[in-house]
C-alpha cells in the first residue's frame, strides 16, 4: 500500500535557503574579481569633457544654422514698442493704457517701420532697443488703410538697419522667419513658411486689406509691426494680423508685403501722409459665372457699376451701369464699361486695379482701356487725390 507523502519539516527548509543564498553571494564576488573596481563618489569628475570624437558628432542642421544667422543679422534692428493712450474708464476718469508691439529700423536716420494699430492715438511712444535701453520716439506719420506707420528715434540710437527685400519674388513654400515682441517677450524668433500670397482679409474694424502674405510662423499679440524675413535675413513683410478663434496663434498669420510698405514709408517720411490717387469709380470683379449670367463676352476685368461725378473717370467719359440684374439673389447694376487695362497693365479684378493705382500719384495721366458694346476703346484720365 502506498504511503502518503510526509510534509517537509520547517527547519530543513530554512537550512536549504541559507545554503543556496550563501552560494549565490560567493559566486557574485568571484565574478566581480575580474572587473575593474567601482569608482567611489569622491573619484567622480563631473567636469570631465565629453570625448572629443563624440563632440564632433554633434551636427547643427542647415535649417538651424539659417535661423541663427538670420537672428544674428537682424535682431539689433528690431525694437519693442510701448504705446500709451489715455482712455476714460467706467467712473469717467482718464487713465493711461499701454499697448505693446514691434518695429524695425529702416535707415540710419532713426526711422522705424511698424503697424498703424500699434501707435494709433498714442500720447507717448517708448522704444526698447536690443540692448535694453528705452528711448522716446516721435510719430512721423501713419496710414490706416495699409495699417502702416513710421516713428523716429535719434540717429545716435541706431546700431543696425534691416535690409528690405523684394516681396514680388516670393514663392509659396519659402522659409519665413518672424522676430518680435509677443506677449512682451522681446526678440522672440519663430519660423515657418510662406503659406500663400495675395491674400485678402477684412479686419475687425471693417478695413479690407489686400495682397497680404500668409504664413504659419507663430505670430501672437505683440508681434504686430515686426519683420517677416526670408532665409537671407531680408525683410519680406510686416507682421500685422492673425486668424484666430481663441485670440492666440492658430497657424494662420498675415504680413504686409515689403514692396507696399516701402512705398508707404517713403511717402510718410516725405509728407507725413499718403497721397493716394483716385479714379472715381465703384465696380465688381468679373468671373466666368458672372459673365455668363450677364451675357458678357469677357470673363476678366472690372465691370464699372458707378462713376462719381466730376471724378477722373467721369471726366474721361467712363460709363457706369444703367440696368438692374439679379444674380444669385443679389442685385447688380449692369450695362457699364468693362475696364481691361491701365496703360499697358492688364486689369483682371479690383485687387489688380488697387495694386497698380498704389504705384501711381495724384495728377498722373493714365490711359484706361475698356470694353464697351462689344468693342475695345481707350480713354485718357488724370488721376486725382482721394477725397
Amino acid at each position: 500500500m502506498q504511503q502518503p507523502v510526509k510534509p517537509l519539516r520547517l527547519p530543513f527548509l530554512i537550512l536549504l535557503f541559507i545554503i543556496i543564498a550563501s552560494y549565490i553571494w560567493l559566486k557574485r564576488d568571484a565574478v566581480y574579481e575580474g572587473l575593474e573596481p567601482r569608482p567611489s563618489a569622491n573619484s567622480l569628475d563631473f567636469n570631465t569633457p565629453i570625448d572629443e570624437g563624440a563632440s564632433r558628432a554633434i551636427i547643427v542642421s542647415q535649417d538651424e544654422l539659417i535661423n541663427s544667422q538670420v537672428f544674428d543679422k537682424v535682431h539689433q534692428a528690431v525694437v519693442n514698442i510701448a504705446a500709451t493712450t489715455l482712455e476714460m474708464n467706467f467712473w469717467m476718469e482718464i487713465t493711461p493704457r499701454e499697448g505693446q508691439g514691434s518695429g524695425f529700423v529702416i535707415d540710419r536716420k532713426g526711422y522705424i517701420l511698424t503697424n498703424n494699430h500699434v501707435v494709433a492715438k498714442a500720447q507717448k511712444i517708448i522704444v526698447t532697443l536690443s540692448s535694453g535701453k528705452k528711448i522716446p520716439a516721435a510719430l512721423v506719420g501713419r496710414d490706416p488703410t495699409t495699417d502702416l506707420a513710421v516713428i523716429k528715434v535719434p540717429s545716435s540710437a541706431v546700431t543696425a538697419v534691416a535690409v528690405l527685400g523684394d516681396s514680388e519674388k516670393l514663392r509659396v513654400g519659402q522659409k519665413a522667419i518672424a522676430i518680435g515682441n509677443p506677449f512682451g517677450l522681446s526678440h522672440t524668433l519663430t519660423t515657418g513658411i510662406v503659406s500663400a500670397t495675395k491674400r485678402v482679409i477684412r479686419t475687425d474694424d471693417g478695413t479690407q486689406m489686400e495682397e497680404l502674405i500668409q504664413t504659419d510662423a507663430a505670430i501672437n499679440p505683440g508681434n504686430s509691426g515686426g519683420p517677416l524675413l526670408n532665409s537671407t535675413g531680408e525683410v519680406i513683410g510686416i507682421n500685422t494680423a492673425i486668424y484666430s478663434v481663441s485670440g492666440g496663434y492658430q497657424g494662420i498669420g498675415f504680413a504686409i508685403p515689403v514692396n507696399i510698405a516701402r512705398l508707404v514709408a517713403s511717402q510718410l517720411i516725405t509728407s507725413g501722409k499718403i497721397l493716394r490717387p483716385w479714379l472715381g469709380i465703384s465696380g465688381i470683379s468679373l468671373n466666368r459665372g458672372l459673365s455668363e449670367a450677364l451675357g458678357l463676352e469677357l470673363e476678366k476685368g472690372i465691370l464699372v457699376v458707378e462713376v462719381f461725378r466730376e471724378g477722373p473717370a467721369h471726366n474721361a467719359g467712363l460709363r457706369g451701369g444703367n440696368r438692374e440684374v439679379v444674380d444669385g439673389g443679389f442685385k447688380i447694376l449692369a450695362g457699364g464699361d468693362i475696364i481691361t487695362a491701365i496703360d499697358e497693365t492688364e486689369i483682371q479684378d479690383m485687387a489688380s486695379l488697387s495694386r497698380i493705382l498704389a504705384q501711381m500719384s495724384p495728377g498722373q495721366k493714365i490711359t484706361i482701356r475698356i470694353w464697351r458694346n462689344g468693342k475695345p476703346l481707350s480713354l485718357s484720365a488724370l488721376l486725382a487725390e482721394r477725397p
